[in-house]
């Protein structure tokens, strides 16, 4: 596993948050997150606009989680963007949703999803979904060469 990979999380929902970010640290994961709470924050990090100007402090992530459901910009339009960057292009995007909808999940992976993953109710089910998602994109997938 790489140290310190960095994973952007895009999620609206505050409890979801913290318990993402507590099945992490219950999984005692060294990844880094970042959270962007919408879709918008998302873009501003991923394109490095504003306060996410700074690459060393808000860098390019290894893996985003991204939520769909969302206000104002939805996670169908960040997956969108960032499969259409040529700089973000390879970026492993994993669906973390609540939507069983079929519709959703093929449009998800239409647009470039590499992953579609439905939230787990329990905090153990949402922590054994975390190691699994570190364990498959960290340690035994081989990321795509870097854009240049």
């Amino acid at each position: 596993m790489e140290n310190e990979a960095h994973i952007l999380l895009v999620e609206d929902n505050h409890m979801d948050v913290i318990l993402t970010l507590d099945a992490f640290k219950e999984a005692r994961l060294k990844n880094t997150i970042h959270v962007a709470r919408n879709g918008q924050e998302a873009l501003d990090y991923l394109f490095g606009k504003d306060k996410y100007a700074n690459r060393d402090e808000f860098p390019i992530p290894a893996l985003i989680l991204l939520d769909l459901k969302m206000p104002k910009i939805d996670g169908f339009e960040v997956l969108r963007q960032v499969k259409s960057t040529e700089k973000l292009k390879r970026i492993p995007i994993v669906i973390l949703t609540s939507s069983k909808e079929e519709g959703d999940r093929a449009l998800s992976y239409d647009i470039g999803a590499n992953s579609y993953l439905l939230k787990p109710v329990s905090f153990e089910g949402f922590t054994e979904v975390v190691k699994k998602i570190d364990d498959y994109w960290f340690s035994l997938n081989i990321k795509p060469p870097e854009n240049s």
